[in-house]
């Protein structure tokens, strides 16, 4: 078994997993460019069915003309602690491919790349002493057309990348999630030889 960070797997891997978190207490410290994109190139490398590398990044940093249009796309209730984020990444992937043909095929494997890019991300802002926070909670019709996204593309998630803050900077009721949170059992998550429903 290995511990960190208040949490324990349940066989052992290397600590960086459970260092891990997304917090929602964050400074108002901001980012630079070269930083960030330290971060996104780390979700450049990430593996991809055909190398297709479907993943597409928009970013604005904190101090910029962009930072208020991302924070528009989140739900109010992630505005209200993503206001004081470095950075702001909206995630998109692209869900179709063209064919030697010319013809749009869908890419069945768009989602699973890009969460591999985004997950690839997440490790490196962790080692870099940094945290980020995904969220769902999201517009992605307002996405859609306030970043000009093409067609034959979705708009996935958020992230918040930071500096961790006291969780006495949040509103009570996210004040008492502010933890690392725990995960299920491996056994209820992966089974030898044959799926077993719940």
């Amino acid at each position: 078994m290995t511990e960190s960070n208040h949490r324990t797997a349940d066989h052992p891997i290397d600590t960086m997993f459970l260092k891990r978190w997304s917090p929602r207490a964050l400074t108002q410290e901001e980012i630079s460019e070269k930083d960030l994109l330290s971060l996104l190139e780390a979700a450049r490398w990430a593996p991809s069915a055909s190398n297709n590398q479907p993943w597409r990044f928009v970013y604005a940093r904190r101090g910029t003309e962009h930072f208020a249009r991302l924070l528009d796309i989140l739900n109010e209730s992630n505005q209200r602690w993503a206001k004081h984020a470095a950075a702001l990444v909206i995630v998109i992937s692209k869900t179709h491919t063209q064919a030697a043909t010319g013809e749009m095929r869908a890419a069945y494997t768009h989602a699973f790349d890009t969460g591999a890019a985004w997950f690839s991300l997440a490790l490196q802002t962790t080692v870099s002493g940094w945290h980020a926070h995904a969220m769902a909670g999201i517009d992605r019709d307002k996405a859609m057309i306030t970043l000009g996204v093409p067609e034959h593309h979705r708009v996935e998630a958020a992230v918040a990348i930071g500096r961790l803050a006291d969780p006495s900077t949040l509103p009570d009721d996210l004040r008492e999630r502010e933890k690392p949170s725990q995960r299920k059992p491996l056994a209820e998550l992966a089974f030898e030889g044959r799926f077993k429903a719940e």
